[in-house]
This record gives structure tokens, sequence and C-alpha cells, in this order.
């Protein structure tokens, strides 16, 4: 079906398009109904980025509800028939984005401290232990400080992993490492794991009937499925109960993951960067971030990663680093900088933006003629948003996979690709063919590269 709207007392018997026609009763063409679909999409990402603000600066959120409000209401029957004014108010979704991105980071490290890089141990687990999957921050803080003190270790799963780069956080002794990848292992894990298991945001796994974990798994807030016991008020009185009744967990591993590369944290290293990209130590940045889902079509990302040239370095964000997070990629060769930089949680990915806008000032260099590649991972909506946000501030040749979003029809993406050279992914390594740039400090040389619209910049 190439376009589906059931809104209003208008629609056809089914909807409109559920009998093959492209023309709703009300007169908005596929193209105007996928466009409306992306806007409800990016607003679903930017609504959960906004509350988290919220939770934390929410005298900051006015503008950002004036976009959400205003979205929705453009998405109303016979509001709006124009194909480039829907254009513009996908860019508006994106701007906010960007801003509540902007915001969202800022109250982070100055509540939390701005993250530094530290080594977090994996799958490795003692005592009591409570496993905590999720976004929010916040929560965080207040279960470390209600758990001091009582016997119990805590541990991050998934988006909660860069929790472990803040001072203010790390300084709780008994934050212990990270246990698992991305979000959907949780049933998996919940199987083996002995402790109790917190989702305190979305990406949850609805547990199958038939699970014995139910009554040790807890969820805050908006998360909620049957049989899991809810925390209210930020009480973890019945958490900790259930904690201490569990066994103690003994699982041993050498393994570690490094997170804590804030883009703040990398700015103060900007000196040694554009040195090593003015040298030609750094020819390449790849921003290669995102979400992940379950299936095969995530190995695409470990290839590309794993099959970068040494002078390359890895920026990265979102759950979908755990495909390639547990690789050593080492440093570029004589600076000590780091090849592989996390920036943190999805709604981190602005640090990417600042990084680019950073080299791109100290070089005098427009953003897109930089060498910075980026590849995008999508699964939900909040990756949405990010892509609208990278558009709204003029941002092309982005590969965008495993697969494409079936919420938008050939026109909208050839509009993308023509506008933006958006490109879907096809393998690693023949888009590492096109990705790889030679010779890319030397500036007017990718400029007159013949092939250089071919070349995933940033």
């Amino acid at each position: 079906m190439s376009m589906f709207c059931y809104q209003c007392e208008m629609s056809q018997k089914g909807g409109c398009g559920s009998t093959g026609t492209t023309i709703g009763t009300c007169g908005k063409d596929e193209n105007l109904s996928k466009l409306q679909d992306t806007m409800i999409f990016g607003l679903k990402g930017l609504a959960a980025y906004r509350e988290h603000l919220n939770v934390m600066s929410p005298e900051l959120t006015k503008n950002v509800d004036d976009v959400i409000s205003e979205t929705l209401y453009f998405t109303l029957t016979n509001v709006n028939f124009n194909f480039e004014e829907h254009i513009s108010q996908l860019m508006k979704v994106g701007a906010a984005g960007i801003e509540v991105m902007d915001h969202l980071s800022n109250s982070h490290t100055n509540k939390f401290g701005i993250p530094t890089p530290v080594v977090v141990p994996q799958n490795r687990v003692e005592g009591k232990a409570i496993l905590v999957s999720g976004h929010d921050l916040p929560m965080f803080e207040k279960l470390l400080i209600a758990t001091e003190g009582k016997g119990i270790n805590v541990y991050t799963h998934s988006e909660m992993l860069p929790a472990h780069g803040y001072p203010s956080l790390r300084k709780f002794s008994h934050l212990k490492g990270n246990i698992g990848k991305a979000w959907f292992d949780q049933a998996k894990l919940m199987k083996t794991f002995p402790g109790t298991f917190v989702v305190n945001t979305n990406c949850i796994v609805p547990p199958k009937k038939d699970c014995d974990y139910l009554d040790r798994l807890f969820t805050y807030k908006i998360v909620g499925v049957e049989g899991a016991t809810k925390i209210e008020d930020d009480n973890f009185d019945a958490l900790i109960e259930r904690t201490l009744a569990c066994p103690d967990a003994n699982m041993e591993t050498n393994e570690v993951l490094t997170t804590g590369h804030h883009y703040k944290t990398i700015l103060t290293l900007a000196p040694q960067i554009l040195e090593a990209v003015q040298t030609g130590k750094i020819k390449q940045f790849f921003v290669v971030a995102g979400c992940d889902a379950p299936g095969k079509g995530g190995e695409y990302y470990r290839e590309l990663t794993s099959s970068l040239p040494k002078d390359c370095v890895i920026i990265t964000s979102s759950c979908g680093k755990f495909r390639f997070n547990d690789i050593d990629f080492g440093e570029i060769e004589g600076t000590g900088i780091p090849r592989y930089l996390d920036l943190g949680q999805c709604n981190d990915s602005n640090g990417a933006v600042e990084i680019a806008k950073a080299v791109s000032e100290a070089l005098n260099t427009p953003i897109n003629d930089l060498p910075i590649s980026i590849v995008l991972s999508w699964m939900e909506q909040k990756a949405i948003i990010v892509l609208l946000a990278l558009f709204s501030l003029g941002v092309k040749n982005i590969y965008l996979g495993p697969k494409p979003p079936q919420f938008v029809n050939e026109d909208i993406f050839n509009f993308l690709s023509d506008t933006f050279n958006l490109t879907l992914t096809t393998n690693a390594q023949d888009d590492l063919k096109k990705l790889l740039i030679d010779n890319i400090h030397d500036v007017s040389a990718v400029n007159n590269k013949e092939d250089s619209e071919n070349s995933i910049t940033a």
C-alpha cells in the first residue's frame, strides 16, 4: 500500500489508500501522507528527548513544545497541501531536535560533570546486583544514592553504559560495570542474570507469559509491561528488598568497554586532532552511530568499522555501537588520540556536529567538505529525529541502513537523495570503497576529486 490514512470522517472505507488509490478524499496525495508520517515519527523522537530535558531543565522546553504542537496541528486534515512547506516543517522539527539535544547535553554535564574516558568492566558481576537499562541519568543517580551502603552493586545495560563516564555518577563505589549489549538482549539476560532488572526509559522487551523473572523486573515512569513492578515516586524500597532476596551473582570475565568521550572532552584535544589532520596522521573521521535492531543487518557496521584503515577515527553514540564497541581499535599512530570515541547515548548525537563545527572553523572549510563520513543505522523514532536534525543543518552525503525506512516512498527518497545526497547502505566492502578518501588532509584535493560526490562527507 503506497499510502494509508484514516484520520477523518471523509476517509474511504478501510482507510484512504486501502484500495490502491494514491489520493485521499481530502486531496492529500501519497507524498504528503508519507511526509506527515515522517513528521509524526520525528516528533516521537523529539518528545522522548524533550521528556528527558523537562526533568532537568523544564524552563528550556518552550520552543521545542511550540514546534511539537505546531507540527501536530500541521498534520490535521485539510491544513496544508504544499510539498515544499511540508519539507520546511520537517526542517523545523529537525532544528528543534538540535536544540533539545544541545540543552539536554548541557543539563547533563552541568549536573553530573563532563564525562571523561573510562574503561568499564564488561559482563563481570558479583554479589547482590541491580541491572539498569534505559537513558534516564537523573533516575540512575537517585538509585545509586538509595542503594549506597546497602550491600548492592549496580550495573548498566545498553544506553546506560555512558553513565560510567560522568564524574558525579562514577564516584559511587557500588557502580561496578556493564552487562550485555543493545536493548534487545534483555530477555536473554534476565534468564541468566541472578539479580533484579530496571528499565527506566524506552526500549523494553515485553517478557513472554511463561518467563520466570517477572518478579525481578521493575519499570520506571512511562515504561510498563504486564506483571512487572512499577517504581513510584522514586521509592526504591521494593526494588532493594527484592534485590537483597536474590542469590549472589558470580560472573567472571576479562572483557572491558571504553566510554566517556563526550564532545566537550574531545574538544580539549582539538589542537592535537587538527595537527594530526594537517600532517596526514588522521586521514578521515567516520561517524558510525544510530540504533541497533535484532538480526543480521547490524553486522554491516561491525564489518565496516573493523575494515577501516588505521588512520581513521571512529565517532559513535547510541546503542548501535554495541555491534563493534568490543573491538580494540587502538590509537592513531604517534598521537595518543584514540581511534574509537564513544560520545554517549543517542541524545548525545549532537556531539558529532559540535566536533565537525569546531574542525570546520579551525580549517576554514565548509562542513560538507570535511574528511568526515557519516553512516547511520536506524531502528526507531529517535533515530529519525537525529537524521532530521542533520538535514536541518544542511549536512549531506549520509549513508543510512541497514534497510530503507518504509515510511518514505520513492518520490520522497529521491527528493532526499537529490537534496542531501542521502544514500542507502549496500554491503560494507562496496560502501567502504566509496567512503574512503585519499589524501584528505589536502582540502583542495578533496574539492577537486572527480568522485567527491560519491564520498560520504559531512
